[in-house]
C-alpha cells in the first residue's frame, strides 16, 4: 500500500481514483458482448459460454433435482447461518415496507401514492473463486417482502457445470425457483434483452467485477432499470490510536480478499498508527489462502495520515466508500459527520463482515464513489411509487384558474381545452 501524509485537497482527485474506472478495454468487450447477445440470444450465451468460462451450456436452467441434490451438499451449520442471517435480514427490512399515502391537497381534490412491487426483478449473484451466497440473502428477501411476482436469479457454474450448492440452497430457502447458470456481462445482457430461455426483466440487481458492473450502465441507459453501479469491493478504516492494529488489518483484508481489482483504503490520524496497522497487514496477509489475490488488491492501495480531523471527514467523504469503518476512540465524532458512504460501521467491534452476512443492513451496496448519489439495496428498490388523483367536479372548477393560466403561459391549448371543455360541460 503506498503511504501519504497530509496530502493537499488538489491531490485527493487522483488518490480517490479506483483501479478500475474507466477501463475503455472493458467497455469495448462487454459491448460486443451485448450485441451478440441481443441479436443471437441463446446461441450467443453457449458461444460465449465456451470462450469466456470454457464450459459448454447445454442445460442454463437449473433443474428442480439439481437444487434439491445442492441441499444435501450444504453442511448443517452453514443451513443454520443461513437461517439466522435471514431472520435478521428480513427483521431490518420487513421494518422498511412503504406506506400508501393519501394528501387531500385541496377541496375535491385527493392525491395517493401507492407503492408497487416490480414485476419481475433480475438478480445477479457472483460466483467465481468465492461464489457469494449471502448476496441471495440480500436480494431476494427484499424482493420477497415487497411482493415481487416474479424473481429471475443468475449465477456462474464451475467448470464442471455446477453452481455453488451454497448459492442453490440460500436461493431455494427464499423461496426463488427460475435459476439459471449465467455469468459475466453476457448473464446481464440475457436478462435485460431476453432470450428464448432466459426471460426478460424489468431492473437488473447485484454486485459484479467491472465486466458485470460496464454491462449494468450500458444497458441502463435505455433497456433496463438498475439497482445502482456496483463494481469491485472497496472499504475505507479510519483508525487512531485507540484501534487495535489486529482488528484494522483484519478490516482491510477482508475486502482485499475478494478479488485484485478491489481496494482498501487506511486513514489515520498519525504515521505511527499507520505503520503499526500495515505491519500487522502484511502479517495477516501471509496466513490468508487469499493471500495472494490480496496481494494484488494492495498494490492499487493506500494509507493516509491526515494531522486534522476535519480533512479526514472531508477525505472520506471525497472518496464516498462502499464501506466506511470509523474505529476510533470516540467513533461518533466522525461518524455523525459523514454525508456519503454506502454503509457506515461504527465503533471497534463493528466488522464490515458483519453487514457483509448477518446484522440485518444490506451489503448490495454503491462503489467507485456512487454513494455520493445512490443509496444500497433496500425495499424501496424493490418497488414503484404509483401517483393517483381523483379530483371532483367542485375541485376541478377550484383548480381551473390555476390550470388554464399555467397552460396558456406555456402555450399549450389542448392542455387548458381539457379543463375549460369540462368546466362549461352542462349535464
Amino acid at each position: 500500500m503506498k503511504s501519504y501524509f497530509n496530502p493537499p485537497k488538489s491531490q485527493w482527485e487522483s488518490l480517490c481514483r479506483r483501479p478500475s474506472d474507466e477501463n475503455a478495454e472493458v467497455r469495448s468487450r462487454v459491448g460486443a458482448i451485448l450485441k451478440r447477445v441481443r441479436e443471437d440470444g441463446d446461441k450467443a450465451l453457449r458461444e460465449l459460454s465456451l470462450e469466456i468460462e470454457g464450459r459448454s451450456l447445454e442445460a442454463p436452467k437449473v433443474s428442480r433435482e439439481e437444487i434439491l441434490e445442492a441441499s444435501k451438499r450444504v453442511a448443517p451449520e452453514v443451513k443454520k447461518a443461513i437461517a439466522a442471517a435471514e431472520r435478521n435480514i428480513r427483521a431490518f427490512h420487513e421494518a422498511q415496507r412503504p406506506r400508501e399515502i393519501t394528501v387531500g391537497t385541496a377541496p375535491g381534490v385527493r392525491c395517493i401514492q401507492r407503492p408497487v412491487p416490480i414485476g419481475r426483478v433480475g438478480l445477479y449473484i457472483p460466483g467465481g473463486s468465492a461464489p457469494l451466497f449471502s448476496t441471495v440473502l440480500m436480494l431476494a428477501v427484499p424482493a420477497s417482502i415487497a411482493g415481487c411476482p416474479e424473481v429471475v436469479l443468475c449465477t456462474p457454474a464451475g467448470r464442471d457445470g455446477k453452481v455453488s450448492p451454497e448459492v442453490l440452497y440460500a436461493a431455494s430457502y427464499c423461496g426463488v425457483k427460475r435459476i439459471f447458470k449465467l455469468g459475466g456481462a453476457q448473464a446481464i445482457a440475457a436478462m435485460a434483452y431476453g432470450t428464448a430461455i432466459v426471460p426478460r426483466v424489468d431492473k437488473i440487481f447485484g454486485p459484479g467485477n467491472q465486466y458485470v458492473t460496464a454491462a449494468k450502465q450500458i444497458l441502463s441507459a435505455g433497456t433496463v432499470a438498475i439497482d445502482m453501479p456496483a463494481g469491485p469491493s472497496e472499504v475505507m478504516v479510519i483508525a487512531d490510536d485507540a484501534t487495535p492494529p489486529a482488528f484494522a488489518a483484519a478490516d482491510l483484508l477482508s475486502q482485499a480478499e475478494h478479488g485484485p481489482d478491489s481496494q482498501v483504503v487506511l486513514v489515520c490520524v498519525c504515521n505511527e498508527t499507520a505503520n503499526r496497522i500495515l505491519a500487522e497487514v502484511e502479517r495477516q496477509r501471509t496466513l490468508l489462502e487469499r493471500g495472494a489475490i490480496a496481494s494484488r488488491a494492495l498494490e492499487n492501495s493506500i494509507a493516509v495520515v491526515f494531522s486534522d480531523e476535519d480533512d479526514i471527514v472531508d477525505f472520506a467523504n471525497t472518496y464516498a466508500p462502499e464501506h466506511l469503518i470509523v474505529a476510533t476512540r470516540e467513533p461518533w465524532r466522525i461518524a455523525d459527520r459523514i454525508t456519503a458512504a454506502g454503509s457506515l460501521f461504527v465503533g471497534l467491534w463493528t466488522p464490515e463482515s458483519a453487514g457483509d452476512y448477518a446484522s440485518g443492513t444490506n451489503h448490495t451496496l454503491p462503489t467507485s464513489g456512487w454513494a455520493r448519489s445512490f443509496s444500497g439495496v433496500n425495499l424501496d428498490s424493490f418497488c414503484r411509487k404509483m401517483t393517483i388523483q381523483e379530483i371532483s367536479r367542485e375541485g376541478l372548477k377550484g383548480l381551473s384558474d390555476t390550470i388554464v393560466t399555467m397552460a396558456d403561459a406555456e402555450g399549450l391549448q389542448a392542455h387548458a381545452a381539457a379543463v375549460t371543455v369540462r368546466t362549461g360541460y352542462e349535464n
